[in-house]
Order: C-alpha cells, then structure tokens, then sequence
C-alpha cells in the first residue's frame, strides 16, 4: 500500500518542487515504485520531470473533477523513473469549480484509492497557499514533508504551517502528521542559517532529517533541461544529498 506524503510549505521560494521532482527520481533510483501529483497550476515538477505541461491530455484538473481517473491521466517520467500526475493552468480553474462540489476536500483521496496498491510513494507537490488545492493534498496525504531554508522569516512560516496541519489532522484527515523537515538551500558558511539549523534540530528534535540539501547550481540548471537534478548531473553536491535523502525517508518510514 503507498505511502502518500505532501511536499508542502506556505511560504513560496523554498525548493518545494525541487524537493518533490529529486525525491521522487532518489526514492526510483532505490528501486520504489513512485507517482509524482504536481498540484500547483504553475506545473513546474510536471516540466522538471521532462513532460510538456501544454501537450498534457488528461491532468490532475479532470481527476479533481472526476472526469478522468488517475490510472488513465498518468504519464511515465522516462527520465526520472517514476509516474506523474500532471498539472497546467487549467489547474486554477479547479479552485473556483471546487467550491460548489460535494466532498471537495477529499477529491484526490478518493481518485488515489484506485491506484494505491500501484506505488510504494505516492508524492503530491503542494502550492505555496493554504487553498483548495492544497487542502485535498493534505487530505490525501499520511505525512507532510516540509521543506525550509534556515532563515528567520522561514520559521516564522513554519509555526503558521504547523498549525495548518494540526487543524487538518483534528477536523479532516487523523492520518496526517509532520513526517519531518528537510533544511534545503543550505550554506554552512553563513553564521544565521547554521544558527536557525541549530534551533530547528532543538525544537523539533528527529523530526528534523540528518540530511541537508546544499545550495546546488546544477539542481537549479535541471529543469530547464527537463530532468530532476539527481539525473541531470548524479556526481553533483545536490544530486548526492537528495539521493541520501531517499534513502533516509525509506529507512524512516520502515521504522515506523
């Protein structure tokens, strides 16, 4: 049965989609069955992993919209090993079409049931906003990956999405819980972000991951080639750290 876990964070700019597009290719490189949901309209983790938003036939709009089921709107990411839900701008039609809908929330719950013995992860790549999008991510999901770069203004968000998170736990979905944080953008040659790692790893203890993302030149380059970053240039600093961090999230999860 997958594992489905939403790579989420309300503050934009944090390597979100780079964490969900290199997770899912590292967790494909350790021999798991991964579906990547891209859930934001932009469709950046649907371009990251080599598929052309604007060609898409099916996405994850007409799953939303139960027009189509996620078995017949998945494409295969030839180049980073796993399947993937796409998503383009008709995606930000969704939230207003959502609105009037029965069981609104639990739209991409209900789609994933059909295809959960398919996959050992199921990732869902989450907008930077608590909408209806996100919320059926959360809904959706066992566990919220969050990613953070280690800044002041970064913790801040983190209290408002830990408290987003309680919320959905308490009223919508009793699965969900905080799987852990990945500090990503990371250089230890700046005095504030070792300090604010430091806090993080004091306050949240082993919900904090041992692995850390560096800031990677070649894990920005790769989408514009098409290809997560862990395919694009496997010897780089980048590629390693997100490879470890498949690693760490399998080991984690079977310990659970």
């Amino acid at each position: 049965m997958a594992r489905v876990f939403c790579v989420a964070n309300q503050k934009g700019g944090v390597g979100k989609t780079t964490t969900a597009v290199n997770l899912a290719a590292g967790l494909a490189q350790a021999g798991q069955r991964v579906l990547l949901i891209d859930l934001d309209p932009q469709g950046n983790a649907t371009m990251g992993s080599g598929i052309d938003k604007r060609a898409l036939a099916l996405s994850v709009y007409d799953v939303l919209l139960e027009s189509a089921s996620v078995a017949e709107a998945r494409v295969r990411s030839e180049k980073g090993g796993y399947d993937l839900l796409g998503a383009n701008r008709e995606l930000a039609g969704a939230e207003v079409e959502l609105v009037s809908l029965e069981r609104r929330n639990q739209r991409l719950r209900g789609a994933l049931q059909a295809v959960a013995a398919d996959y050992d992860f199921v990732l869902i790549d989450c907008p930077p906003s608590l909408s209806l999008l996100t919320l059926n991510g959360l809904c959706s999901a066992h566990g919220v990956i969050v990613p953070m770069q280690c800044e002041y203004f970064a913790l801040e968000g983190l209290s408002d999405l830990v408290n987003t998170i309680k919320q959905v736990h308490a009223n919508l979905n009793r699965d969900l819980q905080v799987i852990g944080i990945l500090r990503v953008m990371f250089d230890p040659r700046i005095t504030l972000q070792t300090q604010v790692s430091e806090q993080l790893k004091g306050h949240f203890g082993d919900k904090v991951f041992d692995t850390v993302i560096p800031r990677n030149v070649r894990l920005a380059e790769a989408p514009s080639y098409g290809q997560p970053g862990v395919v694009f240039d496997p010897q780089s600093k980048g590629a390693a750290a997100f490879v470890a961090f498949a690693q760490e999230l399998v080991r984690r999860i079977a310990s659970m």
